[in-house]
């Protein structure tokens, strides 16, 4: 297979700028990288193009590799036919390789191997011709029962039939072609059934007590959600084909049966499919439907930490970040703009101290010292409570103060994790906590960086994915984001550090050892100097690290160090010093450029380069999460009590869902927006529509009290 073509044909790009990518990344050059300053070659690909690309890439040459190693095998079992060689190597997916290497892969002994060892395979192969028209199949039979075959327990022509007749049923099952024809009959008529292990229990999975729905239509969360209660031993799962309708259509595939043995084929084709093809078929479409479930969670997962962490920053907020509590009462952190720690505490404002009184005055004593104007409460246990002490302090007596509730996902993670541990050794877990619920407020990315992607929370069914691949999407996701943003590599963490196109965590954090050594970074070039940063690494990772304040101002951008020149010949011909990118740059640059294109022909660089370059100097170092919708803040507190029907809510997405959005429009309990709800049109997924973070008007449609449940809409009226 020509894995260039292939991929070009199927991602429909163009087959030199499918090779140039290819190139880049065998080269070791990293997605970011490639999708920032490698756009001439690769036509422009962006980086969610090229991790499509980068996946397909693996399993092509995984394919190619497994066509190699069933050809040998086969080979060396001297079965290998010119015929079966090129329908091996003819393979497009990894499931054709396996169905035709399995008539000749090793297993275990079989009804048919101990009948093939007994002599009894020219019998089986009569069957299959049907070579006999005359007298019986028993009176055929009898002629293999030898001493060898008597003595492998086939002493009888009913024995020797029968064990003839497994090898025809093997047979049957392993055709290649048998396989694919039965496994689309499966996949297109299979209803996927469900019964209760106890009909009384009551459980979550109660609506699938009694289930069935047919295996093409069956919506992935509800497959997730079947797979874990058969997990948890409460569910009986299986697929249900029509036995018959599935005999008949392999029957159909081998010649006309005529004759003394044409009984004896139509029942071992029904036992090759009953006995041998079925219950691999079943298990082999529930780990299919399983498969596509988990890809798509993944996905959804995938792009709601991506709008998450792509979250406006709150900048200039000088916080009090609340983590409630009951008994322990609620953990205080005060911090200042830049996430620095000033003062921390504890309040009882919650059951069972309820020390209101005390907690208005505290409140009233750290906003007045530390000029406090924005209040952030987790929305965990005691979130409700909380929220309306602060709510009501804010009514009576500090109306200019803000205050909102952050997702606190993770946030216990982060506050025990050796990380935590390192960077704050004199302070308590829950005071970490509490710090870290403000500084998600102040800079989101900064602070999840911390956390392990799939402890954030923003996806269903977490725990019942694939952890591996869960890792490895998110992992990417964050990569991306980070270096979307760039990196100031005087400030940032060694956790966020480690996201940085080419950067390892060990190289994080012999960064932050370098600066703390040697003093803040003043040129990129000193990059070079950091302990296994080598030249890859440095080309890889130098336009996403930005350096403030230092020597040269291209430092501070997102220009890449190999086209300095090129900036500098740009900033001649606009006629201005590169000292005026410190004052924020080059607004009409472009219209003292002229034709970019022409531009691009004097200095010999891409076009597609230079946009960016003269894009960056017109605003040096952009953050892309100023383009996020603002973070709702409150100043009066709802409750679910006060929710009515066709009441008008402005509110937050906190999670997207295959069936629909929650969004937090301050009652402490999220409210869901059906996937029928979300828009006047049909819509596919909710992510068409809605990301987290966004900020939507909604209305509420019901109300569910006892059941603290509520049912928004983004469509009026409706």
């Amino acid at each position: 297979m020509d894995i260039i073509s292939a991929l070009a044909e199927e991602l429909g790009l163009k087959p030199a700028a499918v090779e140039a990518a290819v190139s880049l990344i065998d080269e070791g050059n990293t997605i970011p990288f490639i999708a920032r300053y490698r756009k001439e070659a690769t036509g422009g690909m962006d980086d969610v193009a090229l991790r499509t690309l980068d996946d397909r890439l693996t399993y092509l040459r995984n394919l190619e590799q497994r066509k190699e190693d069933v050809i040998t095998l086969i080979s060396v079992q001297g079965k290998l036919t010119p015929e079966l060689e090129a329908e091996i190597r003819a393979a497009t997916q990894l499931q054709r390789v396996e169905d035709l290497y399995k008539p000749y892969r090793k297993k275990r002994q079989t009804r048919a191997q101990k009948a093939r060892e007994a002599g009894l395979e020219p019998l089986a192969n009569m069957i299959i011709m049907q070579v006999k028209t005359k007298g019986s199949a028993l009176d055929e039979a009898a002629r293999f029962v030898t001493p060898e075959a008597a003595q492998a327990g086939f002493d009888s022509a009913e024995k020797a039939l029968a064990g003839a007749s497994d090898i025809v049923a093997e047979v049957v099952a392993e055709d290649a072609e048998n396989v694919a024809d039965l496994r689309s009959f499966t996949e297109g008529t299979g209803e996927v059934v469900s019964v209760a292990t106890d009909s009384d229990e009551k459980t979550p999975y109660e609506p699938y007590y009694a289930y069935e729905e047919p295996a093409r239509k069956i919506p992935n969360h509800r497959v997730l959600a079947i797979d874990r209660g058969e997990r948890e031993g409460k569910l009986r799962v299986r697929v249900e084909v029509d036995t018959e309708a599935a005999i008949a259509r392999l029957g159909a595939r081998w010649p006309r049966r005529q004759g003394v043995f044409a009984p004896v084929l139509d029942a071992a084709i029904a036992a090759g499919y009953k006995r041998l093809m079925a219950p691999s078929l079943e298990r082999e479409l529930r780990a299919k439907l399983t498969v596509r479930a988990q890809t798509d969670a993944i996905k959804v997962f995938a792009k709601n930490l991506e709008g998450l962490l792509s979250a406006r920053p709150v900048r200039g907020a000088r916080i009090i970040a609340l983590d409630p509590g009951y008994r322990t009462g609620c953990k205080v952190a005060v911090l200042d703009e830049t996430g620095k720690l000033l003062d921390h505490g504890v309040v009882y404002p919650t059951p069972p101290r309820r020390d209101v009184a005390g907690t208005r005055r505290e409140l009233a004593r750290l906003i007045a010292r530390y000029r406090i104007n924005t209040i952030v409460i987790g929305n965990g246990t005691a979130s409700r409570e909380t929220e309306e002490v602060v709510s009501d302090f804010i009514a009576a007596e500090a109306p200019e103060l803000r205050y909102t509730i952050v997702n606190e996902a993770g946030a216990s993670v982060y506050s025990a994790s050796q990380l935590a541990s390192e960077e704050y050794p004199d302070l308590d877990v829950t005071t970490r906590g509490a710090m870290s619920l403000g500084r998600r407020l102040q800079d989101p990315l900064a602070e999840l960086v911390k956390i392990p992607p799939q402890s954030i929370g923003v996806g269903q069914y977490q725990h019942d994915l694939d952890q591996t691949e869960l890792a490895r999407t998110l992992g990417h996701v964050v990569e991306d984001v980070v270096n979307r943003v760039g990196v100031d590599v005087n400030t940032a963490s060694a956790s966020l550090l480690g996201y940085v196109s080419g950067i390892t965590p060990t190289v994080a954090k012999n960064i932050v050892a370098y600066r703390e050594e040697h003093g803040a970074f003043t040129d990129r070039r000193q990059l070079k100097d950091v302990p296994k940063l080598g030249p890859k690494a440095f080309q890889n990772a130098a336009g996403f690290l930005r350096i403030a304040g230092g020597a040269n101002p291209l430092d501070a951008t997102s220009v890449h160090p190999e086209s300095y020149a090129i900036a500098r010949e740009v900033l001649k011909r606009a006629g201005v010093a590169p000292a005026e990118l410190t004052r924020g740059g080059i607004p009409d640059i472009a219209r003292r450029v002229g034709s970019v294109a022409s531009l691009a022909g004097e200095l010999g660089c891409g076009m597609l380069t230079l946009i960016d370059i003269v894009s960056e100097l017109e605003k040096p170092g952009r953050d892309p999460r100023d383009d996020a919708p603002e973070v709702v803040f409150s100043k009066a507190a709802l409750s679910i009590e006060d929710l009515q029907p066709g009441m008008e809510l402005t509110g937050t997405v906190r999670n997207v869902v295959d069936f629909g959005a929650f969004v937090d429009v301050g009652v402490h309990q999220d409210g869901l927006v059906h996937i029928s709800k979300l828009a006047k049109r049909f819509v596919k997924h909710p992510s068409d529509v809605v990301a987290v973070g966004d900020t939507v008007k909604v209305w509420v449609e019901k109300v569910d009290r006892e059941r603290g449940k509520i049912s928004l809409t983004m469509v009026q009226g409706k």
